[in-house]
């Protein structure tokens, strides 16, 4: 990273950051990409009602990081979900603005000799 970019904050995509959203898109990201997994594995992994999990689907889907695909096995209808390239990018960009908002910068870091005084709480 350059100086500019370690000066600038980076932002949590609020597409994810949503709770439910950000679980979704952590399960999704489990898998190798190219894989998929059916709406009611997800369901009950993710212990959500199917409306609140078609709710946040539907968000993601409609930023481009899920791809969901309605199809048959045999009679029944299946609906399977999958994590874009597009999704998989933003996930780890998430993370990755996540990991530098939990990690002080460098400069911010100093040493204290000894145990902190009552002055230092």
């Amino acid at each position: 990273m350059s100086a500019d970019a370690d000066a600038r904050p980076l932002a949590l995509d609020p597409v994810i950051h949503a709770q439910a959203r950000l679980r979704l898109t952590t399960t999704l990201a489990s898998l190798r990409e190219g894989d998929r997994i059916a709406f009611p594995r997800v369901q009950e992994v993710l212990e959500m009602t199917a409306g609140n999990l078609a709710t946040h689907l539907r968000r993601l889907e409609d930023a481009g990081y899920v791809e969901v695909t309605k199809t048959h096995r045999g009679r029944s209808p299946v609906t399977y979900l999958a994590l874009t390239r597009r999704g998989r990018r933003a996930y780890e960009d998430y993370l990755e603005a996540l990991r530098a908002l939990l990690e002080p910068p460098a400069a911010a870091v100093t040493a204290v000799d000894g145990p902190p005084t009552e002055e230092d709480l």
